[in-house]
């Protein structure tokens, strides 16, 4: 396993190099907040208008039930995705593909604010809703393993967690702009939010996809990759060309299993957890508290704006103690803090709902998904490293795509008791803990050096401080 060093020299110490770094961490930050911003106004779109606007009901809360079901449905359209776009990316490189999903994920949120609704063409507005759903699951499965490796694979040494927490950052600016949106229009008479306001957040993606685009149009390959392919075509052998040898998906399924499934164990413990805070929250405070749903959203977007802090707070300091332990401080922090945040919104208060969900999302999400795109790449091999994040990522968001329908059923089940949300959430934290204790701490490897790159298969798990 290599130890990191104070400049290898495939990075060049230069001002040249440096230059490109910053502009590779500034892509993954805007390109990813564009992104997120697209995908999450959906989740709240489902939470609040379009259980009444595309599968009207009598009883409110089974329109939402049924434009969750729709929100599942690009979560099991990402794996897909994922394969697809981890494939590309680690045969023709990360920049291509990350442009791809950019525009994806454009066209099918700018598409969403032109639909009509159930009452003007009847059936033919869920279907489409739920094609346009299906293009931004295919975008998305392929967005964050590519924005990941951008900023991990341009980092400086000893610097990989912090870089890579920028597109976690990112996220956090997508939510906050989308729930803001959203928190405004919702002060919009019903009327007019029903009838044209609704459709604004996501005609406004358009002109965010513009600038997103042109910002990755002007990064270049990393320098892993480009080392990877390099040395692949030095030691290119017939055996070495074979098709199971070609197929990254194919290797991380043969060579890499042990890092897939502690990937994915972490990646479970923080989307559920997330999820909750996001956007089921909504939910069951619409339909079980006296809080308005405006006051929902800004105390999500107040939590979410923290988040942009702590992120990178959580990556640079995984850089110091590790990412093993920063993970496990997110994932008790949520265990602590699932109960609580239903508690609070009981209380009808926004200032007791906002302190709150402070500590749930921006310490305990913050954590969990500030560590986790340093610590997936550094998994992987590089020459696999795009599809093991994105397979890592991408499988476990089929079960999280059901999660607020489940757990909106659950709620119904218990006539609005979410004892049985906190239990499977609490739950699947633990199962994050357990897979963070099987994982190798991989702070100080190299993963340029060499092309091989280091992978959890090469390493004994163990702790340790650094210096």
């Amino acid at each position: 396993m290599t130890q990191e060093t104070a400049g290898p020299p495939a990075f060049g110490a230069g001002r040249e190099h440096a230059r490109l770094a910053r502009r590779a961490a500034v892509a993954s930050l805007i390109g990813t907040a564009v992104e997120w911003y697209d995908y999450f106004i959906f989740g709240t779109a489902s939470a609040l208008v379009f259980g009444k606007l595309f599968f009207p009901s009598e009883e409110p809360i089974y329109g939402t039930l049924s434009s969750f079901a729709v929100f599942g449905v690009g979560f099991a359209a990402r794996p897909v995705g994922g394969v697809v776009a981890g494939h590309l990316g680690d045969r023709l490189g990360r920049k291509n593909v990350l442009v791809l999903t950019i525009l994806m994920m454009g066209f099918a949120t700018f598409a969403m604010g032109l639909l009509p609704t159930a009452a003007e063409v009847g059936v033919w507005a869920p279907v489409l809703l739920v094609v346009l759903r299906i293009v931004q699951g295919l975008g998305a499965g392929g967005e964050w393993g590519g924005a990941a490796l951008v900023a991990v694979e341009y980092a400086p040494p000893g610097r990989r967690g912090a870089y890579g927490s920028l597109p976690q950052v990112g996220n956090a600016v997508g939510l906050v702009l989308s729930t803001g949106a959203f928190a405004l229009v919702s002060l919009l008479p019903d009327d007019r939010l029903y009838s044209w306001g609704w459709r604004l957040p996501f005609l406004a993606s358009g002109l965010l996809i513009a600038v997103g685009l042109v910002i990755r149009l002007r990064i270049t390959e990393t320098p892993a990759f480009v080392a990877a392919q390099r040395q692949a075509e030095a030691q290119r052998t017939p055996e070495q060309r074979a098709p199971e040898q070609r197929a990254p998906l194919v290797r991380v399924l043969r060579e890499e299993r042990r890092p897939l499934l502690i990937a994915m164990g972490l990646r479970l413990g923080e989307t559920m957890y997330g999820y909750i805070l996001l956007t089921f929250v909504v939910t069951y405070a619409t339909n079980y508290t006296t809080l308005a749903e405006s006051d929902v959203l800004w105390a999500s977007a107040i939590a979410a704006g923290a988040a942009i802090f702590t992120y990178y707070g959580m990556g640079r300091l995984s850089d110091r103690i590790g990412r093993r332990p920063v993970y496990i401080i997110g994932a008790v922090v949520g265990i602590v803090m699932t109960w609580p945040i239903f508690l609070a919104l009981d209380t009808g208060s926004l200032l007791v709902t906002t302190l709150v969900s402070l500590v749930a999302y921006s310490i305990g999400v913050g954590a969990l998904y500030g560590v986790e795109p340093s610590m997936f790449s550094e998994l992987f091999d590089t020459r696999t490293r795009y599809t093991g994040l994105a397979v890592a990522s991408q499988i476990p968001s089929v079960v999280v795509g059901a999660w607020p329908y489940a757990a909106t059923a659950l709620l119904i089940w218990t006539d609005g008791n979410p004892w049985p949300v906190v239990a499977i959430t609490v739950s699947v934290l633990l199962l994050g803990i357990v897979a963070a204790l099987a994982a190798p701490e991989t702070h100080r490897s190299d993963i340029v050096a060499d092309s091989g790159a280091p992978t959890a298969r090469d390493q004994e798990p163990h702790g340790g401080v650094s210096a």
